[in-house]
């Protein structure tokens, strides 16, 4: 599981990345960006991967939790929000995630057990509205979104979520 010193450590590498292009002459447009690969807080928590396509976009995010992680792949629509650098954008997609077996330790009133928590796979859809802003001096974007999702795992049991998020990414 990536921890947050690697975490760290790839956003420095890829800050370098874009420095080193823009010392070689190369154009970085501060106003938009091609791709760009950050982290998102929230349910779905993990690292994140954009690539625009004009005006849509694809975007990947590797979840990570305590004993799980999950793919999800979102095609989104981008759209001006009236202020230079914000757009606003939707979409829709879907994810796969896989929680291996595991024990954990938990407390029932006094007493302390081990519980077995069975292995489950889970499929689902996956949709996508928020806001993004591109701060212009710098390669950075952040964005606040809501991604609501239903989901269906190998138990037969269902899911839905809001799953809202802030992310934050290196443009380049």
């Amino acid at each position: 599981m990536i921890n947050l010193k690697q975490t760290l450590i790839l956003c420095v590498m890829l800050s370098s990345i874009t420095a080193v292009k823009a010392q070689n002459g190369l154009a970085i447009n501060t106003n938009s960006y091609q791709n760009a690969i950050g982290l998102r807080a929230g349910p779905t928590s993990g690292l994140t991967f954009k690539h625009f396509m004009g005006n849509n976009a694809i975007e990947g995010i590797l979840g990570f939790w305590h004993s799980g992680f999950s793919l999800t792949g979102l095609y989104e629509v981008h759209a001006n929000a009236g202020l230079p650098g914000l757009k606003w954008y939707y979409g829709g997609g879907g994810h796969i995630a896989v929680q291996p077996s595991s024990y954990y330790y938990k407390q029932n009133r006094n007493d302390y057990y081990y519980r077995y928590r069975d292995q489950g796979v889970a499929i689902g859809v996956d949709g996508i509205v928020g806001l993004e802003y591109k701060i212009k001096p710098i390669p950075f974007a952040i964005s606040l979104d809501i991604k609501p999702l239903i989901e269906i795992n190998n138990h037969g049991g269902v899911f839905t979520g809001l799953d809202p998020g802030l992310g934050i990414k290196l443009t380049f």
